[in-house]
């Protein structure tokens, strides 16, 4: 019964964002990846104001409460989670040695590397790899759409959304009631390992987007490119063609979020 209604819930909400970018058809710029650029902006102004007001703080205590190490490891724990659905994935898209090589990272990680807290895979030649729904998708020929930011998760796209439904469903943590005693207590683990999760990650980006807003000339445009570039770099693998405009600029960008 929860994941029905985490999955209405979810439904609803992207009902809701579709509806608030329809309303801005009649204001659609120039830029064809963009139609919706006024809905858009307001959003990530939105973002912006959770960041600064609740993320980045909170962040900023998380860094100078944890040594480290811990830190560290709490980055390898949630990296090794998400291995589940990088080898899922891999095998969706075909990628059938580099599936093998990632649940052996998984298996290795969760083992020896106790529960994923050290990253051993890495040390025996088992690299990370980043592989999600969205690319997939992307990889059997859906379109992207045109961009979205979305409340809370930032820069997206039509088919970003999906993809986010889809990492929801290979993503363990979605699972903690089934294998905890339904009610409270598997709400709270859930509810808190996620909490953890986008702490830990926004706390791993804080230097990066510094750099990012201080570099920027339009903060929008500066993450709408990026995010587009890299989601365009990695579902090619890196095979971009020569002509292709984000060839170049998507080499180099790692994760992208505006906070």
């Amino acid at each position: 019964m929860r994941r029905k209604a985490l999955l209405k819930f979810m439904s609803v909400g992207l009902l809701t964002v579709l509806s608030g970018c329809a309303t801005t058809t009649a204001n659609k710029t120039s830029d064809p990846k963009d139609p919706y650029e006024n809905w858009n902006r307001k959003v990530q102004s939105f973002n912006d104001n959770v960041d600064d007001y609740v993320m980045k703080p909170v962040a900023k205590g998380y860094n100078w409460i944890t040594p480290t190490f811990v830190n560290q490891g709490v980055s390898n724990f949630f990296s090794n989670l998400d291995d589940i659905g990088v080898s899922a994935n891999d095998l969706l898209q075909g990628k059938f040695a580099q599936s093998g090589s990632d649940s052996a990272r998984f298996l290795v990680n969760t083992t020896v590397g106790v529960a994923g807290l050290v990253d051993v895979g890495s040390r025996i030649d088992l690299p990370k790899h980043n592989e999600d729904f969205d690319q997939t998708l992307g990889f059997w020929g859906v379109n992207s759409g045109p961009y979205l930011v979305l409340p809370f998760f930032g820069p997206s796209t039509v088919r970003g959304v999906a993809g986010l439904l889809g990492d929801a469903a290979l993503n363990p943590i979605s699972y903690s009631g089934v294998y905890l005693h339904p009610g409270y207590w598997a709400s709270a683990v859930s509810g808190g390992l996620g909490v953890v999760k986008a702490i830990d990650t926004r706390a791993d980006n804080l230097a990066t987007e510094k750099v990012a807003s201080e570099a920027a000339v339009d903060r929008y445009d500066f993450f709408k490119n990026a995010y587009l570039q890299q989601r365009n770099y990695l579902i090619k693998d890196g095979n971009v063609p020569e002509e292709d405009v984000l060839k170049d600029e998507g080499k180099s960008l790692g994760p992208v979020s505006p906070y």
